[in-house]
């Protein structure tokens, strides 16, 4: 009896020591990031995007929405010894919505639509053509950008790929990207203001890593010049599978108000959702 009550204790104790160093291990461990594309790779996304910007000034209210689902690719077309990899980036088919103040609401849905309505020609012409070719480091730093196709002027502090950190990091740890944006002073004067976009590794199960990721204004700024930035303030989670390589899943939001941007009583609220899943090969858009 006393041999068996000792066997118990002892174990108990032994299960607890192990409980109670798990954590510790834990903590201890550190993860690289980086990404791994191979010549040949094509790496399909789904993308869904949506925005809703109000703003009153003066007693006038105005309500634009937008909305799309689209299907991006990444073609790799080169591994350089160096680590770099370059890809081409194409949009493969786009179904699309606008609201405007005093119009109705538009379409387009690029796999059904011969003549795409006023306003979406420029997207029309832009599906299943080379929009640009990019080379990143394992890191996720571009080297090198070249536009194959007009489309929006491409910003640092927005970059195509999620900036991943220089070393080894464990759970818990921070690397952030700092940038200059250009913005406009009510008197039209021009100025840069300093942001940065911070991530935090949080967690790593079954050998995905989650990220939390958060875009900051570092300089003070006035309510005029905030919501020129309105659209960057994003917050959200990017999961990277550590293995491949690449993003399995993201989701990015914001829900924003800025005060006195167009006078005393003037609020300009903005509500968007990003969200990017990675496709199985021969996956499409769903079918409406």
């Amino acid at each position: 009896m006393h041999n068996s009550a000792s066997f118990r204790i002892a174990t108990a104790v032994f299960i607890a020591c192990c409980l109670a160093s798990s954590p510790a291990q834990a903590a201890d461990a550190n993860y690289r990031l980086e990404y791994k594309f191979k010549m040949g790779n094509v790496i399909r996304y789904r993308v869904v995007h949506s925005a809703d910007i109000r703003s009153t000034i003066e007693d006038t209210t105005q309500q634009a929405e937008s909305k799309s689902e689209s299907i991006k690719a990444w073609k790799v077309t080169d591994v350089l010894p160096s680590g770099e990899m370059e890809f081409v980036h194409v949009v493969e088919s786009v179904r699309m919505s606008n609201r405007v103040p005093n119009r109705a609401e538009t379409h387009f849905d690029s796999e059904k639509d011969d003549k795409p309505p006023a306003g979406f020609e420029l997207a029309s012409r832009a599906i299943g053509v080379p929009l640009s070719v990019i080379r990143i480091k394992p890191n996720g730093e571009i080297v090198y950008r070249e536009e194959k196709h007009p489309q929006p002027a491409v910003t640092d502090d927005m970059p195509i790929t999620l900036r991943l950190p220089d070393s080894r990091v464990a759970v818990g740890e921070e690397w952030d990207a700092k940038y200059d944006v250009d913005a406009e002073r009510k008197s039209g004067d021009k100025l840069k203001v300093r942001t940065r976009r911070v991530c935090t590794l949080k967690s790593v199960k079954r050998g995905i890593a989650s990220i939390e990721v958060e875009y900051q204004v570092l300089t003070p700024v006035s309510p005029f010049v905030e919501s020129q930035l309105i659209q960057r303030l994003t917050k959200g989670t990017v999961h990277f599978h550590l293995k491949q390589g690449r993003i399995i899943s993201q989701q990015f939001d914001a829900d924003h108000r800025v005060l006195g941007f167009a006078g005393e009583t003037s609020i300009m609220h903005y509500v968007s959702r990003l969200q990017e899943r990675l496709l199985k090969p021969g996956e499409q858009l769903a079918q409406k």
